[in-house]
């Protein structure tokens, strides 16, 4: 099994940690984002990654190495030129049949051997790995018959569907994405929708934090021995 990890990004909603490290390499407790990651996946028997890299690509390169050390084989692809999140898989030459994709900053229990498993059995082009999330309202929310209050509702919560990152892809997919452009998430899933093509999601109920902003990573240090225990057994 196969795995591309984005790790490009300039990590820009994390300031100021990011302002010396790139956001793989920040420590939660006593590894990095992405080593947390590489083992994981070792561990789910993955054997082969590609980080794809841009932003202080070399100080990436420089500690992971070839993967040696987690008993993983990486190699690495780099964008001389922002790709957003689905551009840099053209660059990758010799892909397997299906693939995981992943973003670089994520902490998750989720058993990523299963979700791939699941995918090739299914024959399917696209797998999503989602999560559901609540957003408060932090204003009272008025409902109106022209100038009249029919209704009120303070600080409604409403709860959405939302991608993990995490993703399983067959490689015909690559067909989709154009060369040398910016072309994210978003694109592709509108390109997919508009052709009609059948996308799975599969819904996690588990562990998931996308270390986007410093209250994500703040908490991450806060939970890393927590989720330790679910995904290490150690």
């Amino acid at each position: 099994m196969q795995a591309i990890i984005l790790a490009g990004g300039l990590g820009t909603r994390l300031r100021p940690y990011t302002y010396v490290l790139p956001k793989p390499l920040l420590p939660v407790g006593e590894s990095p984002i992405l080593e947390i990651i590489l083992r994981q996946l070792a561990s789910q028997n993955f054997s082969r990654v590609t980080l794809a890299v841009n932003h202080q690509a070399d100080l990436i390169k420089s500690y992971f190495g070839n993967g040696e050390k987690w008993n993983i084989e990486i190699c690495y692809s780099f964008e001389h030129t922002p790709l957003g999140t689905m551009g840099p898989l053209r660059l990758i030459s010799e892909l397997p049949p299906n693939f995981l994709v992943m973003n670089g900053d994520i902490l998750t229990d989720l058993n990523f051997r299963a979700l791939y498993q699941d995918h090739v059995q299914s024959s399917r082009l696209f797998t999503i790995a989602s999560a559901t999330r609540e957003h408060v309202n932090d204003y009272g929310v008025l409902t109106t018959e022209g100038a009249d209050l029919i209704g009120f509702d303070e600080k409604p919560t409403s709860t959405f569907q939302v991608s993990m990152g995490v993703y399983i892809l067959n490689r015909r997919i690559i067909e989709q994405i154009p060369e040398d452009s910016v072309f994210g998430f978003d694109n592709l899933m509108l390109a997919l929708l508009q052709k009609n093509q059948k996308i799975h999601v599969h819904r996690h109920t588990g562990y998931w934090l996308d270390i986007g902003r410093p209250d994500d990573y703040e908490r991450a240090v806060e939970e890393i021995d927590y989720l330790k225990t679910r995904i290490f057994n150690d």
